[in-house]
């Protein structure tokens, strides 16, 4: 019998809900976008998103449930990471939920949630694979085994990729959100026009760190202007990004190599990064390595990856009760404390 799942996200700024039939079968995937309450701030107010989300929160589900004419049979709401306020307006509608329609409830991790979205349009996973997420908030790279079984093997060690992004394309006046700014502007710009460096790019590990290379181009923007010889705005664009997805394109194919893995997936709303996805795919096809790389809808924070997982977690066994709580900090792979799911 066919399994409907209601999926609810509230993570960070974007109010989501979806229905999809047993993992795969999207039924509809509502998303209500906060992007032009935090543009003048340039990046999310927290106590604005919590608000935003208190607000959108049931139009949004009632929206992703019209016309079904019947309850969902599970429902799944991601837990963590993110921000607090956000996080407890969904958790807090979910529990509502599944004591009023007395249907079970199950907890998901955002980040895995992005990992595993590729499910939605390939209608299988075939373990085990190498998972980037790249996002305002994470840069992360997991070995994933199975729904239950993920270990990070690298990860930032200061910003994110999403949030430098924010960070240089504010300070050169690019606005907000970074990203889709700064893949727009760069297409008319030279990627070598500022030797920007590569960050750890010889570390001998995988992690990654963008916070220096954040601070050069601020510092070489300083001096271009002290000395009056300041380039054009499209080729300091296209020059960070080349900089940053450089080093994120080759460690990713480096991690999948030394593991022996011969399939990666990428998730994540900088996923949507056109040059991001153009170089790792071309990467990928040099070294043998399959790529996963779900339509730029399911790669912004959205509840269908939400739904998707919770059923698999579902099938797995997994359930949670009424005390669930929020984990605003929860890793990749990591369990849900122990009393909280059952």
């Amino acid at each position: 019998m066919a399994v409907q799942v209601l999926g609810i996200e509230t993570s960070c700024d974007e109010s989501s809900a979806s229905l999809v039939r047993d993992g795969t079968g999207l039924i509809s995937n509502v998303v209500a976008s906060q992007v032009d309450l935090h543009r003048d701030y340039g990046g999310v107010v927290p106590e604005i998103a919590a608000r935003a989300h208190v607000e959108s929160i049931i139009p949004v589900i009632s929206e992703a449930l019209a016309g079904v004419g019947e309850r969902p049979d599970l429902i799944a709401v991601t837990v963590g990471p993110g921000l607090v306020g956000s996080l407890v307006v969904g958790i807090s509608v979910a529990k509502g939920l599944a004591w009023s329609w007395d249907v079970p409830l199950v907890a998901v991790n955002h980040l895995e949630a992005h990992a595993m979205a590729t499910v939605l349009e390939s209608n299988a996973l075939e373990y085990p694979f190498l998972a980037l997420v790249v996002s305002g908030g994470h840069t992360v790279l997991a070995e994933v085994r199975g729904v239950d079984d993920m270990e990070i093997v690298g990860e930032t060690l200061d910003d994110a990729l999403g949030e430098a992004y924010d960070k240089v394309s504010m300070y050169l006046g690019l606005g907000y959100p970074g990203g889709p700014a700064i893949d727009r502007v760069s297409a008319e710009g030279r990627s070598d026009a500022v030797p920007f460096p590569r960050a750890m790019m010889k570390s001998g590990d995988f992690n990654f760190s963008l916070s220096g290379l954040k601070t050069a181009v601020i510092r070489f923007m300083q001096k271009a202007k002290r000395e009056g010889d300041v380039p054009a705005t499209a080729d300091v664009a296209s020059s960070f990004q080349a900089a940053a997805l450089e080093v994120v394109v080759v460690k990713t194919v480096d991690a999948a190599l030394e593991r022996g893995l011969r399939k990666v997936v990428m998730g994540g709303g900088v996923a949507c990064n056109s040059v991001l996805r153009r170089w790792l795919a071309e990467a990928c096809e040099e070294n043998g390595l399959a790529l996963a790389q779900p339509s730029p809808s399911l790669c912004t924070d959205n509840a269908a990856m939400v739904a998707s997982l919770g059923y698999f977690r579902y099938k797995a066994g997994h359930r949670s009760g009424l005390e669930l709580d929020v984990y605003p900090n929860l890793r990749l792979g990591a369990t849900i404390p122990r009393g909280q799911e059952g």
